[in-house]
């Protein structure tokens, strides 16, 4: 599991100052994105990184590919890749870091640190807040 963070550099194309980021991905999370979006077609502008209702505790993480911004998006660069925040999930993501973890029995995603949340459930795919 890798422990380093990249911080997002001056791209900030709307929102808040680097200090105050509601995300950031570590570098194996960035380069699996990297990985996966090169193989779609067309090639998606950046990665979208939110929450939506739903799973076991109320709230659960969502990613998916997008080919633009949208109007209230916060745009984040992590090492050229495009990172899209809505202004809802920012609240709710609070410092959370992302990362890609292989192990043996299972690879993908990780979602850690987040100050937002109160409780996780079994599954570890779902929190309430």
């Amino acid at each position: 599991m890798s422990t380093a963070s990249v911080t997002p550099t001056a791209e900030v194309l709307t929102g808040s100052p680097a200090s105050n980021d509601p995300v950031s991905l570590t570098p194996a999370a960035i380069a699996k994105v990297k990985e996966i979006m090169a193989t779609q077609d067309p090639v998606p502008a950046g990665l979208r990184i939110g929450v939506v209702g739903g799973g076991c505790s109320g709230f659960q993480y969502s990613m998916s590919f997008e080919n633009q911004s949208g109007m209230m998006d916060k745009v984040y660069k992590f090492d050229d890749l495009k990172v899209f925040v809505d202004a809802t999930s920012a609240a709710y993501l609070k410092s959370c870091q992302v990362d890609y973890v292989e192990t043996l029995e299972a690879a993908g995603f990780k979602f850690e640190n987040n100050a937002a949340v109160k409780s996780t459930c079994g599954c570890g795919s779902s929190f309430s807040v």
